[in-house]
């Protein structure tokens, strides 16, 4: 595997992965401005992949005020070619119940107001970038081909819906995404995935379903239960992750 690797998810994957060796934390001025947290570098199973928490260290930034153009630029900038995105969504697809991995293939963007493109101002062109397939069909392969090497719970495909948060959906929100075509919903998909595509970098996500979506089921929604399933999920998503790097 010659790519550069990042992950980007929150502090308790790596965490969790003693086969992690890290090397360094580094603190990186970007031109768009704070980025989450210090890329944490180390080794994984003989590789170099650099980390960094989507939402901070303590958890501290909701999806709307996460800098995504900073976040993006750095991983450019220290030499990675490659991002695999952990994000956790609720399910609208009966084929993936909590727990489950989804390796989407699709998305659908309904969040609004955030910095989606490095290519706002100063320009000499406009430029347009084809997004028409918005994941890296290479690196969907390789998890996808991991995952069912592994055994592990898995949809292949799906429509990521993304929302604006950090409240939850309605349950007419939920039902007009499913009329659109969406299989899982969560909130920090984009514009994750299209500024990794105007940086040409390699962009695929593993989403862990916390949670029915609202409405989708007759028990309440309750943070406790959709926690202890996205902490379930999450050894899921090491597993796939380590066996990528095997």
């Amino acid at each position: 595997m010659s790519s550069k690797f990042a992950v980007i998810g929150g502090t308790g994957l790596y965490a969790m992965m003693s086969e992690f060796e890290m090397t360094r934390q580094e603190i990186v001025n970007t031109p768009y401005g704070e980025p989450s947290g210090p890329l944490v570098h180390g080794r994984l199973l003989g590789h170099d992949v650099v980390f960094i928490a989507r939402h901070g260290f303590t958890h501290r930034l909701p999806p709307h005020s996460i800098n995504y153009r900073a976040n993006i630029w750095m991983l450019k900038n220290a030499g990675v070619d490659s991002i695999i995105a952990v994000n956790a969504v609720g399910s609208m697809n009966q084929d993936c119940p909590p727990e489950t991995l989804v390796i989407p293939d699709q998305i659908i963007d309904y969040s609004w107001g955030r910095q989606h493109t490095f290519y706002a101002e100063d320009l000499t062109r406009v430029v347009h970038v084809d997004f028409t397939q918005p994941y890296s069909e290479s690196l969907r392969k390789t998890l996808i081909q991991t995952g069912e090497k592994a055994g592990l719970s898995m949809l292949n495909k799906g429509v990521y819906g993304c929302t604006q948060g950090p409240r939850l959906e309605t349950a007419a929100e939920i039902q007009r995404m499913i009329r659109d075509g969406c299989d899982i919903v969560g909130m920090t998909g984009m514009p994750e995935a299209a500024l990794a595509r105007e940086l040409s970098l390699e962009y695929a996500s593993i989403a862990v379903v916390a949670n029915w979506a609202a409405g989708l089921s007759d028990d309440p929604l309750s943070m406790d239960a959709i926690s202890n399933c996205l902490q379930q999920g999450m050894t899921q998503v090491k597993t796939l992750i380590l066996q990528v790097f095997q």
